[in-house]
C-alpha cells in the first residue's frame, strides 16, 4: 500500500471512531480532504465547482455512516477512487442538466450564423398567404392554442442585466404579436 493511502486509510479509521459532528471527526475529515485535493479528477466546465462541492458533502455524509448512500468500503477502492467516480456521475448530472436546459433556451447572441438565425427568427420561415393580415391572424392563433404546449417550454436564458428567466417563449409572443410590444422588448435585449 502506498505511503498517501495508508495515511489515508489511517485518518479515515480515525475520523470514523469520533461521533458524527464531532470537532475531532471534522479535523480528520479536514485532513483528508487536504489530503486528496489535488488527487481528484480536474475539469473545466462552469458547472466543476459545483459537482466538487456536492462531492464533499456526499463524502462527510458517508464516509462513515452512509447517511445518502453506501458508506465508504476500503475493500472495494481507494477514497480518492470512490470519491472521483461520485464526482464524474455529478458531473454527468449538470451536463445532462445543461444540455436540456440549453435545448429549451433561446439564445438572443448575435452573429451571421444560419443556425442561431433560425432560432431567432422562425417566423421568417412561415409562408405568407395572401396578406400579412391574415399572416398576423395565424400567428396569433397558433401562439394562443400552443396544443403540445412546446412555446410554453422554451425559457430565455438569464441575462446578467435583466433576470428574464421566467420569461418562455409563448409570454414573449403573446406580447410582441398580439400586443405589438415587439420594439421595445428586442431592444431590452439588445441592450442587455
Amino acid at each position: 500500500m502506498a505511503p498517501l493511502q495508508q495515511q489515508l486509510e489511517q485518518l479515515i479509521t480515525e475520523a470514523c471512531n469520533y461521533p458524527l459532528g464531532s470537532r475531532e471527526r471534522q479535523k480528520n475529515l479536514t485532513k483528508i480532504i487536504r489530503l486528496i485535493n489535488s488527487q481528484l479528477w480536474r475539469e473545466n466546465t462552469p458547472y466543476y465547482e459545483d459537482a466538487l462541492q456536492q462531492t464533499w458533502i456526499y463524502f462527510c455524509q458517508n464516509l462513515c455512516e452512509g447517511k445518502t448512500g453506501q458508506p465508504y468500503d476500503r475493500t472495494k477502492a481507494s477514497v480518492i477512487t470512490w470519491l472521483n467516480n461520485y464526482l464524474k456521475r455529478r458531473l454527468q448530472d449538470f451536463y445532462i442538466t445543461d444540455k436540456k436546459q440549453q435545448a429549451q433556451t433561446i439564445s438572443f447572441e448575435t452573429n451571421n450564423s444560419s443556425t442561431n438565425r433560425d432560432r431567432l427568427a422562425p417566423v421568417d420561415k412561415i409562408q405568407a398567404n395572401s396578406t400579412s393580415q391574415t399572416l398576423l391572424e395565424e400567428i396569433k392563433k397558433w401562439v394562443q392554442k400552443d396544443p403540445q404546449k412546446k412555446l410554453s417550454k422554451i425559457y430565455l436564458k438569464k441575462s446578467p442585466r435583466y433576470q428574464l428567466s421566467s420569461l418562455n417563449f409563448k409570454t414573449i409572443a403573446a406580447r410582441n404579436v398580439l400586443e405589438g410590444t415587439s420594439n421595445r422588448i428586442w431592444r431590452i435585449y439588445r441592450n442587455a
